[in-house]
């Protein structure tokens, strides 16, 4: 039914914009959407960008100003915040917000007012960088899957990695649930577990650089999701059944020899069985960029696979600058929720300028 509609509104929306004036059309980013228990007024994204603001991990009130400035008004349906680091060892880079450390709960907490305030939900996005940090540390010695060097980093930032004991991955494993919980007691709405961008949770997904061969072993799917896997059990079982749990993939390297599509797809399924509330794609080693292709939504190959699959919401992310551009995306059913990132970092009144 969901399909027919859409497709109907395809239709009745160009009618509309063509004969009515754009200022009468109903706009696909204006629906609601149900996540978990939760709706969501609209189907726009803040998704999530490192300000490199705090102080010693800590909010600071220029996160606070920041945050108050983009989300004024209320357009945005969903804020995710920039990545914060579950413990001190995965941290990726100075300025980073923490979410490692009970007090940290209290500068969060104020974040979160003022987004609600301003009319937003807002998600936690609880990461470890794993190789891919960018701290020279003498107390922290560097971590991931296999002793394999970060290929998302440029030769001279990348750190040989020691391959994680089982004691080290339970030691992740508690920090990753420890953060979860801080989120809910700082009043977010739901939690995003982080595993893109070549971080850490990223790093066992990847075949380029997992290459263990015990149950997390980079040579079969399961394997490679088992840590994730046991991650979200976990926080889902500590949050309960009605607390929103995203997960962020970095669905496919776009590199030989990488994480591909048809690795996305049964990840999501994957996913879907486990009680995920949302999916959230874009890049794994490549990151949040692709080099062969800079189109509008440029991660819609992998969007489009995945909720061909899955009845779980999906967010798609990446170069979506217009709001013609996030219109169709969900018109043709790529997603059905778009993150608008540089364009709102540019110009925080994007939201207002193109959500009335």
């Amino acid at each position: 039914m969901e399909k027919v509609t859409a497709v109907y509104s395809y239709y009745h929306y160009n009618f509309r914009d063509n004969f009515r004036g754009k200022g009468e059309r109903m706009r696909y980013v204006n629906r609601t959407i149900k996540v978990n228990n939760k709706e969501i007024k609209n189907r726009l994204v803040m998704p999530p960008m490192a300000t490199s603001k705090a102080s010693e991990g800590t909010v600071t009130p220029e996160h606070l100003e920041y945050y108050d400035e983009k989300t004024k008004g209320g357009y945005i349906g969903l804020v995710v915040l920039e990545h914060s680091y579950v413990s001190e060892q995965g941290k990726a880079k100075e300025g980073q917000m923490s979410i490692s450390k009970d007090s940290d709960v209290e500068g969060m907490s104020k974040l979160v007012d003022i987004i609600h305030r301003n009319g937003s939900m807002v998600l936690a996005q609880i990461n470890h960088a794993g190789s891919s940090t960018l701290v020279k540390s003498q107390e922290y010695k560097v971590i991931g899957p296999s002793a394999v060097k970060n290929p998302a980093l440029p030769a001279g930032d990348a750190q040989m990695p020691a391959e994680m004991t089982k004691a080290e991955i339970e030691g992740v494993k508690a920090d990753f649930i420890s953060a979860a919980k801080r989120a809910k007691a700082a009043g977010f709405d739901g939690v995003e577990i982080h595993s893109a961008h070549s971080y850490l949770l990223n790093q066992f997904y990847s075949p380029l650089t997992n290459k263990r061969n015990d149950e997390y072993t980079g040579s079969t799917i399961s394997g490679r999701l088992q840590l994730l896997k046991e991650i979200y059990t976990e926080i889902r079982a500590a949050l309960g059944s009605d607390y929103i749990i995203a997960v962020r993939l970095g669905g496919s390297d776009y590199m030989e020899g990488g994480s591909t599509i048809e690795d996305c797809v049964e990840a999501a399924k994957a996913f879907e069985t486990w009680g995920v509330d949302l999916i959230d794609l874009t890049g794994g080693m490549c990151r949040y960029v692709r080099n062969d292709c800079t189109e509008p939504g440029y991660f819609k190959d992998m969007s489009e696979a995945v909720k061909a699959v899955v009845k779980t919401p999906v967010i798609l992310t990446g170069g979506v600058t217009t709001i013609d551009e996030l219109e169709n995306l969900l018109a043709m059913e790529k997603a059905d929720m778009i993150g608008v990132g540089r364009a709102i970092l540019k110009d925080s009144a994007w939201p207002e300028k193109n959500m009335k």
